[in-house]
C-alpha cells in the first residue's frame, strides 16, 4: 500500500520553538463488564472530573465502547475524535483520539494489527483483533503525528504488534514528531519496547517505579502498561501518573499517563 500524501512545511517554520502540547493515555475499561460497583454508570462522573482537571491537546484512550464514546465526545464537545471504529457491533472497543480543536486533522486512518490490517482481523495468537489509529494534524503550521493501539497478552505477539505499528508509520512522512499512546499490556524493557526503542522512541516515566494498571484497589502493583511513546525531536516539560480517586473509587483501573511535549525545531526535510 502507498504511502500517505506528503505535507509541505514552509522553509520558514522548520526551526521555531514550540508551545508545550499535551498528551494523556487512558484505558477506560470497556463499560458491558460486570463491575459491581466500579461498573460504568458509577465511573462516568469520575472520568468527567479527570478530563476537567487535566486539559490536554490529545487524549488516546482505550477499550471505548460506543456509548462510552457517545459520553466521551459529549464531555469533550469542542475536541475532535478519530478512531470510532464498527458501529454496528454492540461489544466492540474502540481507540479514540480525543484532540483539541486548535489542533487541525489533515487525515487518518484505522488498522488491525495483524497480516490483513484493512480488515478485521488479528496476529496468530492474539485473543481479540487489536487495532492502531493515527492521525497527522496542524496547528501554526506545526505537525504532529499521534497514534493511538492497544496489544494483546503474549510477548511475542505483542513484540510483532510493535513490528506492526512501526510498518503502519512508516506509510507517513519519516520526519514529523511522533506520538504513540496505548494499553501495551507488557512493561518496559520487554520485547515491544525494545522494538520502539531501537527506532528511537523515548517513554514517559521510563526508568522510574510506576503502576498504572491497579485493577480498580489503587495499590502499587508494578504493572507499567499504558505508556506514551515520543520521538523526533520531541523532549518533555512534564510527566505524571494521574492517581486520583474520588470516595475510594477510581475512574478505570488504570491511572491515566500525561505529559507535556515541546520541540525546538521542526523535521530537517519537507513533509
Amino acid at each position: 500500500m502507498s504511502k500517505i500524501s506528503p505535507i509541505s512545511v514552509p522553509e520558514k517554520d522548520k526551526n521555531r520553538t514550540d508551545v508545550p502540547v499535551t498528551v494523556m493515555t487512558m484505558n477506560l475499561r470497556f463499560g458491558l463488564a460486570k463491575d459491581g460497583p466500579h461498573a460504568w454508570d458509577h465511573r462516568k462522573p469520575l472520568v468527567e472530573k479527570i478530563l476537567e482537571t487535566y486539559p490536554c491537546d490529545f487524549i488516546g484512550f482505550q477499550e471505548v465502547n460506543h456509548f462510552q464514546a457517545e459520553f466521551l465526545t459529549r464531555s469533550l464537545r469542542c475536541h475532535g475524535h478519530i478512531g470510532w471504529h464498527n458501529k454496528r457491533v454492540t461489544w466492540w472497543q474502540s481507540n479514540l483520539i480525543l484532540f483539541d480543536p486548535s489542533w487541525e486533522c489533515l487525515g487518518h486512518r484505522h488498522f488491525f494489527l495483524s497480516p490483513t490490517p484493512e480488515i478485521p482481523s488479528r496476529l496468530p495468537g492474539s485473543r481479540w483483533p487489536r487495532q492502531c489509529v493515527i492521525g497527522w494534524f496542524k496547528k501554526n503550521n506545526r505537525y504532529m503525528l499521534m497514534a493511538n493501539t492497544h496489544f494483546d497478552f503474549t510477548s511475542e505477539v505483542q513484540q510483532k504488534s510493535a513490528g506492526l505499528v512501526m510498518a503502519f508509520l512508516n506509510r507517513f512522512p519519516m520526519g514529523m514528531p511522533q506520538i504513540i499512546t496505548g494499553d501495551f499490556n507488557t512493561t518496559p524493557g520487554s520485547p515491544a519496547h525494545r522494538c520502539f526503542k531501537s527506532r528511537g522512541f523515548g517513554l514517559v516515566m521510563e526508568g522510574r517505579p510506576v503502576t498504572t494498571f491497579h485493577k480498580f484497589t489503587g495499590k502499587e502493583t508494578g504493572r507499567h502498561i499504558d505508556w506514551i511513546l515520543y520521538r523526533n525531536g520531541l523532549y518533555t516539560v512534564f510527566e505524571e501518573v494521574i492517581q486520583d480517586s474520588f470516595n475510594g473509587l477510581f475512574p478505570s483501573d488504570h491511572y491515566p499517563v500525561r505529559a507535556g511535549f515541546a520541540w525546538t525545531r521542526q523535521a530537517p526535510h519537507t513533509y
